[in-house]
């Protein structure tokens, strides 16, 4: 049994390391892990400092694609039965691998994802976060979330707590069997769209998360909830 991990990079050099190290040291059992870096066109060395991690398959797109584009090169390359999204940031926590996988491996679920919102801790942190700077800006972050999860609930019965989470786990064929358009961040309802309507259930599990500002490197912006939310509209009509 393998698992592949996709990271997905765009100008992560001061993260990118440290994510490595860490997914690295996470013991995932059995279970053989395949490190994947798509390496989306990046302006800084992010693409030098891979190249120079060991037993870490890195691919380079030829310019800056997007998010959804590196994801889809990087299923396309993957080789294990399961497959987990990976932000090269840090702000989700790869020990909770196993924890993840765990419904998989046993048969119980085909696709999990990683509920910021069903975890204790988390709830609290979110609440401390709020409370900074650009308040209103990080509001909307959060609220966006929400609505993107009550929209995929009401328009697919998804039942599911955290739409947009990067932690998103998959059997690996079920994966590879879904053709996907997505090229930026619209790779998250797309894909929860495609899963709902195919009347596959959605497992969620709690996961800590650790959410940086927009001055250390967050990339998401307004426009891309706009797309998120036309996207999960557009495929309740078509494929």
């Amino acid at each position: 049994m393998k698992l592949s991990i996709l990271i997905p990079a765009y100008n992560e050099s001061k993260t990118i390391t440290e994510l490595i190290e860490r997914v690295k040291k996470v013991d995932t059992g059995e279970v053989k892990k395949e490190i994947i870096v798509i390496d989306d066109g990046s302006k800084d060395n992010t693409r030098e400092i891979v190249k120079n991690i060991k037993d870490i398959k890195l691919i380079a797109q030829p310019k800056n694609m997007g998010k959804g584009m590196a994801i889809r090169t990087g299923i396309s390359h993957a080789t294990g039965d399961i497959i987990i999204i990976q932000d090269a940031d840090l702000e989700y926590e790869p020990n909770d691998y196993y924890k993840l996988i765990t419904p998989i491996l046993k048969g119980e679920a085909k696709v999990v994802y990683g509920s910021r919102v069903l975890h204790q801790r988390q709830r609290e942190r979110n609440e401390e976060f709020l409370k900074g700077k650009h308040l209103r800006a990080y509001q909307a972050f959060y609220l966006g979330g929400r609505v993107l999860t009550l929209l995929a609930n009401l328009l697919y019965g998804a039942n599911i707590t955290d739409e947009p989470t990067c932690y998103k786990v998959f059997d690996a064929k079920l994966l590879k069997s879904i053709p996907l358009n997505c090229t930026g961040f619209e790779f998250c309802p797309e894909i929860t769209a495609k899963i709902a309507k195919r009347g596959i259930r959605i497992m969620e599990l709690p996961t800590p998360y650790y959410p940086r500002s927009f001055e250390e490197g967050k990339k998401i912006k307004y426009k891309d909830g706009v797309i998120a939310i036309w996207t999960l509209l557009k495929y309740r009509f078509v494929d």
